[in-house]
Formats: structure tokens, C-alpha cells, sequence
């Protein structure tokens, strides 16, 4: 026992340790996280000594073995918020998926006076459904060759009725690791937008979760280096795709994410102002990295520091002021790493003339905080 605990928190530390110096994604293992691996390694090095004993007994020790395992993985994905339910976990489709090629691309179109917004005339047609479909899609680079994952569509119930209002269009970035699911799983995004929809008789933005990363641990920076173009692709390629693919109003666009996607739609819209004049920050860094400044420097940018500060946000701030524009940062407050950074940020923003608000919420780096910042978010 004393061997196996002992043994059970070594593995734990070492995995803290990797996390550390591999850097595989730029966050640090929680304390909370790094105990529950070693209850996981602790309890396998137990269930490894009895393997001599008899087979009911041996029976009964990969039972508790696999419990162990499991309460301690329910443990961990609690910490995060990353699958909220077994369906999630099995990656089984949702009830509300549908295959974008069953929605009418071109629908009659309701407008609204000028100077109204739509919201002041809009009134649901019959047939309108009450809630909310989402699509897997194919997004490709054409002009960045990024070489993406499958993206995610979120349709209001507005979209999918006809009349359909030309809504805007707010695009959503997972974070790091993970991929465009994530905001459909953990982050909740449909249940957040058709609770939105359900108090504003069926109008919501669409909503497009795109690849930034190319793989699960990738990272990119959401930058043009010689780890991909995810800037073009974000910049260029997705305003493509939602200009031939659906009826949405272009020159309404907003760029939001977590984490590391938080941290990519404040240079997006500090980049491209033109594309994102507005951003949702949900506890993202104060500049893109790869768990240190000269790793990232020297990984992305093959060591040249004046190309990394050419596009750092922070450094870009300093440096430009901007007219116009307007942002939301959102932390955790428990969220000891990013509480600080998204103040940073959020400081430096206002000193270059944006028009930003800091919003602390409960909880840490957490999906649910991220749930809780999108639902915020959005206007009453």
C-alpha cells in the first residue's frame, strides 16, 4: 500500500512535470487534476499486486480497479467541465443535429425599415421551430491552405423559418487542447443561443465554430508563422464560406473563444479590425504563446523577437490607436494564472481606445465559466 500510494504520487508529479517542460498545451496541470492522477496511478499499481490471488478475488479487484479509474476521470472532467454527459463522452449525435444540405441555402429574406433593427419587427412565422439546429461542416482554406478539422454551425430557429431575417454572425474558437466540438459539448453553446432565441422570438446570431489549431494539440497562435496561416484562414477563408454557404448579414461579424481561443479573437480583432470589429475574450492570455516567450519566439518565429512583438496584442496596443471597436474580457475569479492576464489585456485595450468591459465570474479555467461568460455575453 505505502509502495503503491507513494509510487501513485510520483506519477502524478511527473505528469505535472511534462506538462511543464513539453509544454503540450500551454496551461499547467491543476493541483486538483495532478491528485486525481495519481489516485488513478495509485490504484493501478494495487490492482497490479494482487494479481496472484484467486480469480474471484482477481475479479473483484479490476471492478473496483475500473471504478477507481473511472471516479477519478469524472473527477478531472468535472474540473474542466469537458463533457457534461455520457452521450458526450460516446461522441454520439445530438437530438437537435441535422446535415446543413436539408436547410433551404436561400430563403425568402424579412427586412426590417431602415434604422430599425430587426428585433422591432420581426414576428415568427408559422412552421418556425422552437429551437435551434446545429451541423457539422466543411470549411475549407482555400486561400490558406490550413489544414482544418471539421467545423460546427449553430441555425437559430429565426434561420430556420421562412421569412428568415439576415442575422449576424458570431464566430466562436475552442480552446487548447481540443477541437470545434468543445463548444458544442462542454461549452453548451446550443442550450446557451436557444435560451437566447426562446426570449427573443427565434432571433439569435448564427453561430460558426471553426478549427484554429489543425489537431487536438496543436497550436498555432491563431497567427501566419510556420506554424500555419490560422490568421487567413480566420480572417479570409470563414467569411468565404459564410458568404456562399449562408444567408447571414457579413458586416456584422463578431470573433469570440477560450483560453487559447479568447486569447485568438482579440488579435483577430486587433488585426482585422475590417473582418471582427468586435470580440469576446473568455480567460484568454495576455499574448499568444507556447508556454514561454522564447519557446514561442523561437518555435514560430525562428527566433526573431521583432516579428513575434510585430503581431503580439499586447505590444500592438502600445503601438496603435484604434477609432473604433468594442470587446468583452471574461475571467474566472478563482482563475489564479488568467485573472491577472485578462486585466492586463483588458487595460491595455481601453488605453488604445476600444470600448472594453472586464467581467469576473464565478469559478476558475473551467468550461462552465465559459458557458457562464457566453451567456453573459450575449445582449439582453
Amino acid at each position: 500500500m505505502v509502495v503503491c500510494v507513494a509510487a501513485g504520487a510520483v506519477v502524478g508529479a511527473l505528469s505535472a512535470a511534462v506538462v511543464e517542460v513539453a509544454r503540450p498545451f500551454p496551461d499547467p496541470l491543476p493541483l486538483r487534476v495532478v491528485f486525481w492522477v495519481a489516485v488513478a496511478a495509485a490504484a493501478t499499481g494495487l490492482a497490479l499486486a494482487r494479481r496472484s490471488i484467486r480469480r474471484r478475488r482477481g475479479v473483484a479487484v479490476v471492478l473496483a480497479l475500473l471504478a477507481v479509474v473511472a471516479t477519478s476521470a469524472v473527477k478531472v472532467n468535472a474540473f474542466y467541465g469537458y463533457r457534461p454527459n455520457l452521450a458526450g463522452v460516446l461522441g454520439l449525435p445530438a437530438g437537435n443535429e441535422v446535415d446543413l444540405a436539408d436547410v433551404p441555402r436561400i430563403a425568402p429574406l424579412a427586412t426590417a425599415p431602415a434604422g430599425q433593427p430587426m428585433s422591432a419587427v420581426w414576428r415568427s412565422p408559422p412552421g418556425m421551430p422552437r429551437g435551434g439546429r446545429i451541423a457539422r461542416v466543411d470549411l475549407p482554406g482555400r486561400v490558406s491552405r490550413f489544414p482544418d478539422r471539421q467545423a460546427w454551425v449553430y441555425l437559430p430557429p429565426a434561420y430556420l423559418a421562412s421569412p428568415r431575417p439576415r442575422l449576424p454572425v458570431l464566430v466562436m474558437v475552442p480552446g487548447q487542447p481540443g477541437g470545434p466540438e468543445d463548444w458544442l459539448l462542454a461549452g453548451r453553446l446550443a442550450e446557451v443561443m436557444d435560451r437566447f432565441a426562446a426570449a427573443h422570438d427565434g432571433l439569435a446570431p448564427v453561430v460558426v465554430v471553426p478549427d484554429a489549431t489543425g489537431s487536438s494539440l496543436g497550436n498555432t497562435l491563431c497567427l501566419d508563422s510556420r506554424l500555419g496561416a490560422a490568421e487567413t484562414y480566420l480572417a479570409v477563408d470563414v467569411p468565404e464560406w459564410l458568404t456562399a454557404n449562408l444567408q447571414v448579414d457579413r458586416d456584422r461579424l463578431a470573433i469570440g473563444g477560450f483560453s487559447f481561443g479568447g486569447t485568438c479573437a482579440l488579435q483577430l480583432a486587433l488585426r482585422r479590425p475590417d473582418v471582427y470589429p468586435s470580440f469576446l475574450d473568455i480567460a484568454g492570455q495576455a499574448e499568444p504563446t507556447l508556454g514561454d516567450r522564447a519557446q514561442t519566439v523561437r518555435a514560430a518565429f525562428g527566433g526573431d523577437e521583432a516579428a513575434f512583438r510585430a503581431v503580439n496584442p499586447v505590444d500592438e496596443l502600445r503601438r496603435t490607436r484604434y477609432p473604433s471597436g468594442a470587446g468583452l474580457f471574461a475571467v474566472g475569479r478563482d482563475d489564479a494564472d488568467f485573472r491577472s492576464q485578462a486585466r492586463e489585456a483588458a487595460d491595455a485595450t481601453r488605453g488604445a481606445g476600444l470600448t472594453v468591459g472586464l467581467v469576473e465570474l464565478p469559478g476558475g479555467h473551467s468550461w462552465s465559466m465559459a458557458t457562464d461568460a457566453l451567456d453573459r455575453a450575449l445582449p439582453r
